[in-house]
């Protein structure tokens, strides 16, 4: 495993006194990072006070330079995230609903939006804003025993926090509609199957999976990867010849590095490079 130069420290973000979301490394040094979500008496689901954490947490990860690729994961048994808190959406006024989801669009928006890969390990209830969590990954991988859906419109409501617009770019349009007008669910190889999650782990956790990928990223170039999603990102939204001219200009940043200079020294040299982000 790659190892960093800087120590990745440990950031808990709390409410109340209660841990909800923890930043942290895989392991002493590593460019890996993971973001918990440990809300054990809600299920993971998101109230107003999770989605405090869970910005935070992000904003952390955004300033840390050191991490090159974020897993995020969850330590409540059976449970990724189950969504947001019916509970406190139920005692709470219209009024502060829209906001409420607003806010949750915009969270897991700015996950979305990380420079750096991220990838989502989902083991168990994966539900509403728990799958549109996993949708704001650029990767995802699954237990075959996870369940995966957004059920909302068995509440007569639609999924708000990016899940009509993430879904049909993941599967297509068509099965988007399928999924979500009939509020299905499904198991990691039926999630699988139609192209939601990268990979399915028969047995077990989906972590090392998970882990598995990460380490497979830490290995290439950091500017690199970080341009070759901005360029994905940015160009998917966009026609063809616009596209083009975003990879144009992702590429541009590359050419002056150390990095790409390492890469080819490394390469004559018959060596493993060290990169350095720079």
């Amino acid at each position: 495993m790659i190892r960093a130069f800087g120590r990745i420290p440990v950031r808990q973000c709390m409410v109340k006194g209660r841990t909800m979301v923890t930043v942290k490394p895989h392991s002493e040094g590593s460019y890996i990072s993971e973001l918990i979500l440990e809300r054990h008496e809600g299920k993971n689901a998101f109230s107003s006070d999770m989605i405090d954490s869970f910005e935070r947490a992000v904003e952390s990860v955004r300033s840390n330079k050191n991490i090159r690729v974020l897993i995020v994961r969850s330590t409540v048994d059976k449970v990724f995230c189950a969504g947001a808190d019916l509970k406190e959406r139920l005692a709470m006024p219209e009024e502060k609903v829209a906001p409420f989801v607003s806010r949750l669009r915009n969270a897991f928006n700015g996950l979305a939006t990380l420079p750096i890969p991220t990838i989502a390990s989902i083991d168990g209830v994966a539900l509403g804003g728990g799958l549109e969590l996993a949708l704001a990954c650029d990767i995802r991988v699954a237990s075959a025993t996870a369940t995966l859906g957004l059920p909302e419109t068995n509440l007569a409501i639609i999924p708000g926090a990016g899940g009509t617009q993430r879904l049909p770019r993941v599967v297509g349009v068509a099965k988007a509609k399928q999924l979500i007008f009939t509020g299905a669910r499904l198991n990691g190889n039926e999630a699988f199957d139609l192209g939601l999650v990268n990979d399915v782990v028969k047995e077990g956790s989906s972590y090392p999976k998970a882990v598995e990928i990460a380490n497979q990223i830490v290995d290439k170039g950091p500017v690199g990867v970080r341009m070759a999603k901005k360029a994905i990102d940015e160009g998917i939204e966009v026609p063809l010849h616009q596209a083009l001219e975003v990879e144009k200009s992702c590429y541009a940043q590359v050419v002056p590095t150390k990095d790409r200079v390492e890469g080819l020294k490394s390469f004559t040299e018959k060596r493993k490079p060290v990169y350095r982000g720079e």
